[in-house]
C-alpha cells in the first residue's frame, strides 16, 4: 500500500534567509561564465564559495568562443579567472594549475603548449605563463600585452586600461627576449620611450601608450 503523500503548507518551509540571494548569485554567475558542464562548475563554485575562495567566474558575458580571434578555448574573462586565483601564489606547480584549468574546461593540449613554450620545470611562475597565456589569446606582442592591460587593470571597464610600468616592463621585457629576434636596443630603446609616457601618468602604461610606437616587435 502506498504511503500517504506528505502535505506540507507555507507555514511549515524554513527557507534560510540567505538562500534567494545566493541562488541569484549563483544564476547570474552561471550566466556570465556560461560553464560547458553546468553540474561540475556549479559544484566547483559552491566549494570555492564556502572555502573563501575566488569564484570561478568571469566578470562580464564573452562572445562565444567560435566568434573570437583564437582557435582555442582560452578567452580574456577565463585568463582573469586563472589569474585571481593564481596570481597571489606568485609560484606554483602544474598539479595546482591543472585542476583550476579543467574546471574551466580549457584544452589540456593548450596547457602543455604554453607550458613548453615557456619551459617551465617544476615550479611556474605565474606572471610568466600569463604572458605566454595572453599571447595564445593575441599572437603578436602587441596584442598580448594590449590583453594584458585589459585584464590586470583596475579601471573600470571601458576605461584606458592601465597597469603599472614596471609591471608592463617584466611582461613586455619577458616575452621580447623569449622571442629572441627582438634586437636588444630596440627593446631597451621602446622601454625608454614608454616611460617617459608613463612618467606624466602617474608611473601607469596604457595600451594608446605602445599600440602607436613601432618597436613593439621588431
Amino acid at each position: 500500500m502506498p504511503l500517504p503523500e506528505t502535505m506540507y503548507c507555507a507555514q511549515q518551509i524554513n527557507i534560510p534567509p540567505a538562500l534567494p540571494n545566493m541562488l541569484k548569485q549563483f544564476t547570474k554567475a552561471a550566466i556570465r561564465t556560461q560553464p560547458c558542464d553546468v553540474l561540475q562548475w556549479a559544484a566547483d563554485y559552491f566549494s570555492a564559495l564556502s572555502k573563501g575562495q575566488d569564484l570561478p567566474v568571469k566578470k562580464r558575458l564573452e562572445l562565444p568562443v567560435a566568434t573570437q580571434k583564437t582557435d582555442t578555448g582560452l578567452t580574456p574573462g577565463l585568463l582573469k579567472i586563472l589569474h585571481q586565483q593564481l596570481a597571489p601564489k606568485e609560484t606554483f606547480t602544474k598539479d595546482e594549475l591543472l585542476p583550476k584549468w579543467k574546471v574551466l574546461h580549457l584544452p589540456v593540449e593548450q596547457l602543455d603548449t604554453i607550458l613548453a613554450l615557456g619551459n617551465f620545470s617544476e615550479n611556474i611562475n605565474w606572471m610568466q605563463f600569463f604572458a605566454l597565456a595572453c599571447s595564445a589569446l593575441g599572437g603578436s606582442i602587441t596584442s598580448a600585452l594590449k590583453h594584458a592591460c585589459e585584464i590586470l587593470t583596475e579601471d573600470p571597464e571601458g576605461g584606458p586600461a592601465q597597469i603599472p610600468f614596471h609591471m608592463f616592463h617584466s611582461l613586455y621585457t619577458y616575452l621580447a627576449h623569449l622571442d629572441g629576434e627582438i634586437p636588444e636596443e630596440q627593446i631597451d630603446s621602446f622601454l625608454h620611450c614608454l616611460e617617459e609616457q608613463a612618467q606624466s601618468q602617474g608611473e601607469m602604461v596604457q595600451p594608446s601608450n605602445f599600440t602607436s610606437l613601432h618597436s613593439v616587435e621588431k
